[in-house]
């Protein structure tokens, strides 16, 4: 058997099998989980995003389920050695509890932070960012999809009023007459999506590519457009104005469905096609084919990914190409479209049900008194109790151990000391902690700084409902229980609350009514029943909390009211908002009218600013970074997998070879890249698909290897996006 990892089965054990997802990317190709006596095997099945098809992530996934580093027992930090030994539950729990109370009676309840995933179900979503807001009553929770999405996010909400990645049916790349892709590389990322461009083109359509390099999706592209890293923005404005120059805006759309385009008019006048050569280094007749090709075709869909968005000027890069998209009449139309290639497993589902710093479920706003009222109601708290927005996840994360930012922190999920921009300042801020606790199955590079590490289920182990990059909302399901000392993420949220809770001081009140809230989870009842309230309002059972998840999302933009475990089963995943259980779901968005007040899509002005940090005599390359095929975000698990880790076992720096010829490097030399925060060391790898003045490498690697030791923690001051995709570096053999 080569295809699926295995996993000890003992003896004459009946096969088990059941339909779930993979647990990687977004794009949660349908799989089938088998276990028998030769243990856990992957198979592909047909899903309509995936149709049979895996990647070697995929394939490889059930291979951590019973891997020897997998954590079975929580772990405590000793404090006369300074090592982490095995604890009890109630030991391990007991000492979380205790470091909140008394981080929280010395400080305040802001104090203690919370730190999720983009890989987290919805219902776990949903859970800790209740548990932060009426758990712990902090304002500070954000997470790791901060860093994959929330430019694309607030750009589409500024412009559409709703933030879905894909607004249309995955399918319909494969019906595109032309194709743009910014900054995108599914290729590596999510290899099954692949079929879907090789279906684009076998149609006769054409597929560009906007990249910095020649990447494996730009081998595939009847155009590549390689920009200088940052300068994606002008590029957008120059095909905007060459469109207008050439009679290709849809004039009769732009004035019945949007509003604000005469200021883009103006704007884009600028941006004549030299002054974006001269800027970007993608030749004028590059940009003027590519825009022949979006203003002439007949069904146009543009997207774009990290490669644009991980930008300081990120909202208004993705604002400039859905600007372009709009004038050329592409939103709600069939077939054509603009939409962002969503990232991690649940990016899309992750980030509307709470974990993010100013929203609650159904993607409402903390700050709107409505959104407040509707959400406490079903939490059944005074919405006057609810903290309001906190801070984005990189200001969270530099602020940890500070005077006046949190003293304690809660990982659920993520691994920053690798995935942070700046990293080694984050790894120094989480060791300034008072109390650090990780809720994690392997020992990531966070995980071994806690000081309690709590042992959770892996995505065989636990039902639950992932949303994946086209808003449709889809079914995870248990082939197994989690091994004996290894629990949920909701249980352990649940028994959290339950402690919390009994560890408040009573407080009497009159027999019948319902409990106050007061201190970290409320008012304790009269009847002496605190950790039973407490496990009321934070069940551990997944269907519980999805019925839960439902009513609080309904009204709400991303609305779940209508689906349901049952519908999901029926018809391959419900895509939202879906209000009504027996009325239709939204495949396809903005077909009469967009999620703004008055029905139109909103342009916005943008105009090119230069990156953050320039070169410069010391730092005179730009750097830059991204993902590779075999491996997938901070690498925890996938480092982990053999079959990967031969494939990509080490982190590497691609150059040039004129670079690298002027910089008396050869091919597989170690080398060193160093920026004004720090440095990484990895070998060479000489590629004349790269720019001359520009360097890359992956960001799966930790130690000596971690990009993000250099990347810059300059942030977009409308989404909080710090800018991992460009900064100045110098290289030098090591």
């Amino acid at each position: 058997m080569t295809d699926g990892a295995r996993s000890a089965t003992p003896p004459g054990l009946t096969p088990r099998e059941v339909a779930t997802h993979c647990p990687y990317c977004a794009l949660q190709c349908g799989m089938t989980l088998r276990e028998g006596d030769t243990g856990v095997t992957v198979h592909p099945r047909q899903f309509p995003t995936n149709r049979g098809g895996l990647c070697q992530k995929g394939w490889t996934a059930a291979e951590l389920l019973d891997h020897p580093d997998r954590l079975t027992t929580p772990l405590v930090r000793d404090p006369g050695t300074d090592t982490l030994r095995p604890a009890s539950w109630d030991t391990a729990l007991d000492r979380v509890v205790a470091g909140i109370r008394a981080v929280q009676a010395d400080a305040g309840r802001d104090a203690v932070a919370v730190f999720g995933g983009g890989g987290l179900t919805n219902e776990k979503a949903y859970a800790l960012g209740k548990f932060a807001r009426i758990g712990l009553r902090t304002r500070h929770i954000d997470y790791n999809g901060r860093f994959c999405m929330s430019s694309a996010a607030a750009a589409g909400m500024r412009a559409f009023g709703i933030d879905r990645g894909l607004p249309f049916p995955l399918a319909d790349l494969g019906r595109a007459d032309t194709l743009l892709l910014v900054g995108a590389n599914p290729a590596e990322t999510m290899p099954p999506l692949v079929r879907w461009l090789t279906e684009q083109r076998g149609n006769g359509g054409k597929l560009i590519v906007v990249d910095p390099r020649v990447t494996a999706t730009a081998r595939q592209a009847d155009l590549h457009l390689q920009p200088l890293p940052g300068t994606d923005l002008a590029v957008a404005n120059a095909l905007l104005h060459i469109a207008l120059t050439e009679g290709w805006v849809d004039r009769a759309y732009v004035a019945e469905r949007t509003t604000g385009f005469d200021a883009v008019r103006r704007g884009v006048a600028a941006w004549w096609p030299a002054r974006a050569e001269q800027l970007s280094g993608v030749p004028v007749a590059d940009l003027e084919a590519t825009a022949r090709a979006l203003g002439t075709g007949g069904r146009v869909i543009i997207l774009t990914a990290r490669g644009a968005e991980q930008h300081a000027k990120g909202v208004d890069t993705v604002t400039a190409y859905v600007n372009l998209a709009l004038a050329l009449g592409l939103p709600g139309r069939d077939g054509s479209g603009y939409g962002c290639l969503t990232g991690q497993g649940n990016g899309q589902g992750g980030r509307e049900h709470g974990q993010k710093a100013d929203q609650l479920p159904g993607y409402r706003k903390i700050d709107d008194p409505a959104a407040r009222e509707h959400v406490a109601g079903v939490w059944g708290v005074p919405a006057d109790e609810l903290p309001g927005p906190g801070v984005p996840a990189y200001q969270l994360l530099d602020a940890l151990g500070t005077p006046g930012g949190p003293r304690a922190l809660l990982v659920f999920g993520s691994n920053p000391v690798v995935s942070a921009p700046r990293a080694a300042r984050i790894e120094g801020r989480l060791r300034d902690l008072d109390l650090l606790v990780v809720a994690d199955m392997l020992l990531s590079e966070t995980a071994a700084l806690a000081d309690v590490v709590l042992p959770t289920a892996q995505w065989a182990e636990e039902d639950g409902t992932m949303t994946n990059l086209e808003g449709r909302v889809l079914r995870r399901r248990a082939l197994r229980p989690p091994p004996p000392g290894v629990r949920t993420d909701l249980a352990i949220i649940a028994d959290l609350a339950a402690r919390l809770a009994v560890a408040e001081e009573p407080t009497a009140q009159p027999a019948g009514t319902a409990p106050a809230n007061a201190g970290p989870v409320g008012a304790v009842p009269a009847n002496g029943r605190p950790a039973a309230v407490a496990a009321a309002r934070f069940p551990a059972a997944p269907a519980t909390v999805f019925a839960e998840l439902r009513r609080a999302s309904a009204g709400g933009a991303a609305d779940y009211a209508g689906i349901s475990w049952d519908r999901i089963d029926e018809n391959d995943g419900v895509y939202w908002p879906c209000p009504t259980e027996d009325g239709p779901d939204t495949p396809r968005l903005f077909v009469d009218r967009f999620a703004t007040p008055d029905g139109r899509a909103r342009f916005h002005p943008v105009d090119h600013r230069p990156a953050a940090e320039q070169v410069c005599a010391t730092y005179p390359l730009h750097f830059t970074t991204g993902r590779v095929l075999a491996q997938y975000q901070s690498g925890t698990q996938t480092r982990r997998v053999a079959a990967l880790r031969r494939a990509a076992p080490e982190a590497f720096v691609e150059l040039h070879p004129d670079l690298a010829a002027r910089l008396g490097i050869d091919d597989g030399d170690p080398v060193r890249v160093t920026s004004r925060r720090g440095e990484f060391r990895a070998p060479a790898r000489l590629s004349a698909g790269i720019r001359p003045d520009t360097v890359f490498a992956p960001f799966h690697y930790a130690g000596a290897e971690r990009a993000n030791s250099v990347t810059n923690d300059a942030v977009d001051p409308i989404s909080g996006m710090p800018e991992f995709k460009i900064c100045a570096v110098r290289v030098e053999k090591a």
